[in-house]
């Protein structure tokens, strides 16, 4: 097997597709969670504001989406197809709600009657709420496992299988934490009534992080089996939730003292930090097999040649300085207060 840097081509591929998963989370995670507060800002004008903070960016930040699942169907066909086959339903929702969210983005403010905005309103808070809520589901069922059988092929229900108590769980724990996250993005954005608003609606969407949080975390240590096997084989690796518990606990630090450019950082490292504590928990497992676990989808069983995979890398290396340069010059454009024009939303 062909190695880079001592690390084998499915592993460097695994490592590429989490970094991409994880941009997603933080970059679209604040978008989602600024459109989930949308009903509680109670003004015509606040709402406006608030579309407009993520106005330049929230198509931009969708870029992470389309490489990511490009990346993971071209790295791991085999997890791509067994994957959609369990989560058709949530992944088709998702898709659904991506494209009203789009629409309600462009279409709220294109009209003056009351009647017309209210819909979209309604439209885009839904939206947000539901995609970061499936976001969640999609990631609990992971953690839990699939009924795979042999040839990898998906043997579980159909419908509503995959809203079972664990996933609804981490369901509630990544929309916790998106709102959270968009709160503290909103704060950078707004200022006078609204930034007061927020700043009162920051403090409960913390709460509402911090119990979600401490549920699921105490769940997943007593009912997930195998969730700790990895850190004991390799516990230097134990740095990783000290790491994700201090991200933690400092964000309610910051956002006390008011400092919520660093608050924002911090919650985006604690994504980052949890992301990769579920890669560590997993890996080499892809998609784990309740029935038996030779079964399981790994970054070995599912991966393409070793010739596409050596390819991709050399791709991945030659743009990811190009795309870093791009967001980096997105957000320093459009850094500040926002200041609506003739071109609002």
């Amino acid at each position: 097997m062909e190695t880079f840097l001592g690390i084998d081509y499915p592993t460097l591929w695994y490592l590429v597709v989490g970094l991409l998963f994880s941009g997603y989370a933080i970059l679209e995670g604040f978008d989602y969670g600024a459109g989930a507060w949308h009903l509680f800002l109670r003004k015509d004008l606040s709402r406006r504001i608030a579309i407009n903070a993520i106005g330049p960016i929230w198509d931009a930040n969708q870029v992470w989406l389309i490489i990511g699942g490009g990346a993971l169907f071209a790295g791991f066909p085999v997890m791509y197809a067994t994957m959609l086959s369990a989560m058709y339903i949530p992944f088709m929702l998702f898709l659904m709600l991506l494209v009203l969210r789009s629409a309600a983005i462009k279409f709220r403010s294109a009209e003056e009657m009351l009647w017309w905005r209210k819909t979209w309103d309604i439209i885009y808070f839904a939206s947000n709420t539901l995609i970061a809520f499936l976001l969640g589901v999609v990631l609990g069922n992971v953690l839990q496992g699939f009924d795979i059988g042999p040839g990898f092929t998906y043997e579980g229900g159909i419908f509503f299988s995959f809203l079972n108590p664990y996933a609804i769980m981490v369901g509630f724990t990544t929309l916790s934490l998106f709102m959270t996250q968009g709160a503290i993005f909103l704060l950078l954005k707004t200022e006078g009534r609204l930034y007061a608003r927020i700043t009162f609606l920051l403090k409960k969407g913390m709460i509402f992080f911090i119990i979600s949080f401490s549920i699921t975390s105490l769940y997943t240590l007593i009912f997930i089996p195998g969730v700790t096997d990895n850190f004991k084989e390799t516990p230097e690796f134990f740095i990783l939730p000290i790491l994700a518990f201090l991200a933690v606990a400092n964000v309610p630090r910051l956002v006390s003292k008011k400092k919520y450019l660093y608050a924002l950082i911090f919650s985006s490292l604690t994504m980052a930090f949890l992301l990769m504590l579920v890669a560590f928990q997993l890996y080499p497992v892809l998609l784990p097999s309740t029935i038996h676990p030779e079964h399981s989808v790994t970054i070995y069983n599912a991966a393409s040649s070793q010739k596409s995979l050596g390819i991709m890398l050399t791709i991945v290396l030659i743009g990811s300085p190009l795309l870093a340069g791009y967001f980096i010059f997105l957000y320093k454009t459009f850094y500040g207060k926002v200041k609506l024009d003739d071109t609002s939303y």
